[in-house]
């Protein structure tokens, strides 16, 4: 298997048990079954900053995070970086080589040191005609991106930066069911997630905190003090 990261190695059983036995398309399986995918689960890990694909590459496995997070995005025309989403542990990437022989279209960036578990799509297409329940948890998880770019779409396209923020904001309370968070991004990554800038982000940040709809923390953290005010700005 060619993989692009300069130093990315292979790892052995213990860490393919991980990832099977952690990942939501996979840890529903009985032992047995588990074990079987062990056979065809690849390990290997990637160092900040490394690619773990770049956008042209044959794309022809599934990629599951098993620690770490990566970054997907996309660069337009004129070399502008979009941000498609951030991975982090359970999530995976390359669902497109269950389907077809194609290229990836974005690159894959590990932003930490990153354990991924790779299974080619051969592998895949008879592991997903043994277990249909593994094929429901992956088009769920297509069905929510759907509804994710659909949104990002949308908003791009009507609302206001301000706007998105708060939206972003929310939804990140949502996921963590806490008004306190930590930020899933950079802002650098936050900036071209929203079609914005960082110093944009950071002025519209300060802006929310001077309403009192938010508290600014360090490290990234979030405080949410009015919901309510925050999606009428």
């Amino acid at each position: 298997m060619e993989l692009k990261g300069d130093h990315a190695h292979h790892h052995t059983l213990g860490s393919h048990k991980a990832c099977v036995s952690l990942v939501p398309i996979f840890n529903h399986l009985k032992d047995e079954q588990m074990n079987e995918i062990m056979e065809v689960v690849q390990t290997f890990s990637f160092k900040k900053g490394e690619n773990i694909y770049r956008s042209g590459d044959p794309s022809d496995s599934l990629y599951i995070v098993s620690s770490g997070r990566i970054r997907i995005y996309r660069l337009s025309e004129s070399g502008k970086e979009q941000l498609v989403r951030i991975l982090t542990p359970g999530y995976f990437t390359g669902e497109l080589a269950l389907f077809k022989e194609a290229l990836h279209e974005a690159y894959a960036e590990a932003i930490e040191e990153t354990q991924v578990c790779i299974i080619r799509r051969s592998d895949l297409q008879k592991l997903l005609l043994n277990y249909p329940s593994v094929s429901l948890k992956i088009l769920t998880e297509f069905s929510n991106r759907l509804e994710q770019s659909e949104k990002q779409t949308t908003r791009f396209s009507t609302e206001k930066v301000e706007t998105r923020i708060a939206f972003f904001l929310a939804e990140c309370m949502d996921e963590n069911q806490l008004n306190e968070f930590v930020l899933p991004m950079s802002k650098k990554d936050l900036a071209s997630y929203l079609g914005t800038t960082p110093a944009t982000i950071s002025r519209k940040l300060s802006r929310l905190e001077d309403k009192g709809y938010i508290k600014q923390k360090p490290h990234n953290r979030i405080e949410i003090l009015d919901l309510d005010g925050l999606l009428l700005v």
